[in-house]
């Protein structure tokens, strides 16, 4: 077990290096008490904690690395992280002792997410309470990593504490001694699907799941990767699994050694119901603070205190992905997860980027409050591609899609926030936008024209004028004239467009377009008239053009024109 403090810095270097992080220069001693985690942004205004690990995002270049070294003395920081490799020469050396800002490098290959994620673990900024300081079995309660590099130490080999999904909750150092398969595991702080599907092959989880024993799994035969094989034992509350604990092996484990492993994993549940417990609790009280802010109304201003974004700006950022269809239960439950897995994925991708983000899953949609220096096009832009980038990280399976609300300059604001970030989300779930970001500013119009159509179809309104007299027509002879009237609006009057959209010929078209005017009794020359179409053709959504009336609008009905 470490005998350093748990918040050093050499208590992370232990725990995180040499897989995630390399000490270059400084003397990690001076760090005996880091006070969390800060992201350095260029462009905009710093806030670090006291005694802050910082992570230099798109920090290049020995000079921008000194230079940013001087910026986080004068702040109080303890160290600096940069993207590896480093140009290490004698100049960063003496800036870095000059300083007493410790300089690290991140390993090629892992995410700045991952490393923000893991370096909060360590620190344990989401412990709940005093019950942090306890102890069971001799580690810090909750503290995954420091019972990791104890097994590790009992079993004389490096350790992976993994959750049901296979997600790497925790490693115990010497993890240099394992394989690349294991390295792999902790960058991606997930198995590969390719070992995991191998495992499924050959019954490993089954067998894991079943037995109350280490049970040992040969090295995979996979493209030739050099592997080694592997104990491992399951993690269990009564009949819950939690998770399992895995070893990679040199060599076979004795007996006295087995019988460790099992009393470790009894151990490793007790940690982990600890953390579950309270992560619950955190997770319900940041909910609650959140819901409480969004509702702008007399606490909210309290709320945002207590989430610590009492002093600036706020957007709010909902993210949904499409409902699951009606019918299999399972559906819905793979739906409930991922959304709960996203919430807990935009959490750490947004504390990369602005470290005081709050986000909670309330229903089906993850609200996050994004703090932001002021209200420009800048600032706005700058959360759509901050949303753009989770989203590319995370795939495209399931249709997530965020929406960006208006900026919040005090806390009575940001209920209008939220359902400007509604409106958006709304949109996109439309299909109106053929993208998955969207900022109201961005989509507002469109928004405006859903909300028309809900007061259309709550008034039951019909059909009037000349699109009722159009589409009954179309109806009665399969004559086209709405899709005609739809295409010379949209190309603007210019019949070459307009015919080649609908694939006829333009004297064809300009055939149909007097029948239009004939029949709609509307005169195409009168900006008004070609307005009030152009509007109600939006609030009809897709259209046939005639025939059975199966493209006729929901929200419509056909009325006597």
């Amino acid at each position: 077990m470490s005998a350093h403090p748990a918040r050093s810095l050499s208590r992370v270097l232990e725990d995180l290096g040499p897989t995630l992080l390399d000490l270059l220069h400084g003397d990690p001693e001076r760090a005996l008490e880091l006070g969390g985690v800060g992201i350095h942004d260029p462009y905009d205004e710093q806030h670090y904690p006291e005694r802050a690990i910082v992570l230099g995002v798109g920090v290049h270049g020995p000079d921008a690395t000194a230079r940013l070294l001087r910026e986080l003395a004068v702040a109080g920081a303890a160290a600096l992280v940069v993207r590896g490799p480093v140009e290490d020469g004698a100049a960063l050396d003496a800036v870095a002792e000059e300083t007493g800002v410790a300089l690290l490098s991140l390993t090629r290959g892992a995410s700045w997410a991952q490393l923000a994620a893991m370096l909060r673990t360590l620190l344990s900024e989401g412990d709940v309470g005093e019950e942090g300081r306890q102890t069971l079995g001799g580690v810090p309660s909750g503290d995954l990593f420091a019972l990791a590099n104890a097994i590790a130490t009992l079993l004389d080999a490096p350790i992976t504490i993994e959750d049901r999904r296979s997600r790497i909750l925790a490693f115990s150092g010497r993890q240099d001694e394992a394989d690349p398969a294991r390295v792999a595991s902790i960058l991606a702080r997930r198995v590969p699907e390719r070992y995991l599907r191998l495992h499924e092959e050959h019954g490993v989880f089954e067998e894991l799941y079943r037995s109350g024993k280490p049970v040992y799994i040969p090295p995979p035969t996979l493209d030739d990767e050099a592997a080694l094989p592997r104990a491992a034992i399951a993690v269990r509350a009564g009949d819950e699994i939690l998770g399992s604990v895995w070893a990679a092996l040199r060599k076979p484990l004795t007996k006295e050694r087995e019988e460790a492993f099992q009393e470790a994993a009894k151990l490793v549940a007790l940690h982990m119901l600890r953390l579950r417990a309270g992560t619950d609790a955190e997770n319900r009280l940041r909910a609650d603070l959140v819901t409480t802010a969004l509702e702008g109304g007399p606490g909210a201003a309290e709320a945002l205190g207590r989430l610590g974004l009492a002093d600036g700006p706020l957007l709010v950022m909902a993210l949904g992905i499409e409902p699951a269809e009606d019918g299999d239960h399972a559906d819905h439950a793979q739906v409930t997860a991922e959304r709960q897995r996203l919430a807990g994925a935009l959490a750490v991708h947004l504390a990369a980027v602005r470290p005081r983000s709050a986000v909670a899953l309330l229903g089906d949609v993850s609200y996050a409050l994004f703090p932001v220096a002021q209200d420009t096009a800048a600032v706005r832009e700058r959360a759509v591609q901050v949303a753009s980038n989770f989203l590319e990280r995370t795939g495209d399976q399931l249709g997530a899609v965020v929406g960006i609300g208006s900026v919040a300059g005090e806390a009575a604001a940001l209920a209008r926030s939220r359902a400007n970030a509604d409106r958006a989300l709304r949109v996109l779930f439309s299909g109106r936008a053929a993208r998955r970001v969207a900022a109201i500013a961005d989509v507002y119009v469109d928004a405006l024209l859903l909300e028309l159509r809900d007061l259309a179809s709550a008034n039951r309104d019909e059909l009037s004028g000349p699109l009722a007299r159009l589409a009954a027509y179309d109806t009665r002879h399969n004559a086209h004239l709405v899709e005609t009237l739809r295409a010379w609006l949209d190309a603007f009057g210019d019949v070459v467009t307009a015919s080649a959209s609908v694939f006829v010929h333009p004297n064809t078209f300009r055939y149909r377009i007097r029948r239009v005017a004939e029949v709609g009794r509307i005169d195409l020359q009168d900006p008004s008239a070609r307005f009030a179409a152009m509007l109600q053709l939006r609030l009809m959504g897709p259209y046939d053009g005639g025939g059975g009336g199966a493209g006729h609008s929901k929200e419509y009905r056909q009325g006597a024109g």
